[in-house]
């Protein structure tokens, strides 16, 4: 199956992403912070956009969605939770509802915590699940109104995808993620070797997402949270593993 995913820099660091079916022709983005650079990439390319996915109602993240509506005709699509601070929803959905975009079927995560309501979409054929702001490279949302249970809940539901599905998140965080990140695992090779990646990508103004998530389950503090070496580092032996998140998030905050 001809599938194609092209990353889309917005604003100061937010990323839209196009979703694009060859074998249909359908076209869909992640997010709309900012309509202008997505409608130039859809020019460039000869693409027709039919859909626009919306994870949260975060502004960064919706500010344009009506615009490139109007300009498209695509429809859009979004948590049925979230529908009343979202722009009008042409399809509402809930965790593992099937969202469509040509032939790819992508399955609804409720991934709630950075915001309630907040949706991931994996799609298995394209190896991809788009995150936005709540699994990130390095690091995970800031919970601005779930609690730390939801927000573990929410990462063990990404971590259990398969290993090597790629991680599209919201915003290009990792390089200070990946400084946070040492913080803790100060001794991690993996850590160290991919920190020092990320400075050479960030040095070249290259993006560093996508990530796999076999990436982020060696790498990642946010879900490495359960293991004991964690909770030993941070001096939480006894801690459950969302309690261990809950002092990683702490600590993240106050970083």
């Amino acid at each position: 199956m001809e599938m194609e995913i092209v990353t889309i820099p917005c604003l100061s660091d937010n990323y839209a992403y196009l979703l694009h079916d060859g074998a249909t022709g359908a076209t869909a983005v992640i997010d709309v912070p900012d309509a202008a650079p997505i409608e130039a990439e859809l020019e460039r390319r000869g693409w027709r956009l039919t859909e626009i996915l919306i994870t949260h109602h975060h502004d960064d993240h919706i500010a344009d969605v009506d615009a490139l509506r109007q300009a498209t005709g695509a429809k859009v699509i979004g948590a049925k939770a979230d529908a009343h601070r979202l722009p009008a929803l042409d399809k509402a959905v809930a965790e593992d509802d099937v969202v469509q975009v040509g032939n790819l079927e992508g399955r609804v995560i409720d991934v709630s915590g950075h915001t309630i309501g907040h949706i991931a979409v994996f799609f298995p054929a394209a190896n991809a699940v788009f995150t936005a702001d709540s699994l990130m490279a390095l690091g995970c949302g800031r919970l601005f109104e779930g609690s730390a249970d939801q927000m573990w809940e929410s990462l063990c539901k990404l971590a259990d995808l398969p290993s090597g599905t790629n991680i599209y998140s919201g915003h290009e965080y990792t390089e200070s993620n990946a400084r946070f990140a040492l913080s803790i695992e100060p001794d991690n090779r993996e850590l160290i070797s991919r920190a020092e990646r990320v400075a050479k990508a960030r040095a070249e103004n290259e993006p560093t997402v996508p990530a796999t998530l076999a990436e982020e389950l060696t790498t990642n503090p946010f879900l490495r949270a359960r293991l004991p070496e964690v909770k030993h580092l941070i001096g939480r032996d006894d801690a459950t593993d969302a309690e261990a998140f809950a002092e990683i998030r702490r600590r993240k905050d106050q970083f």
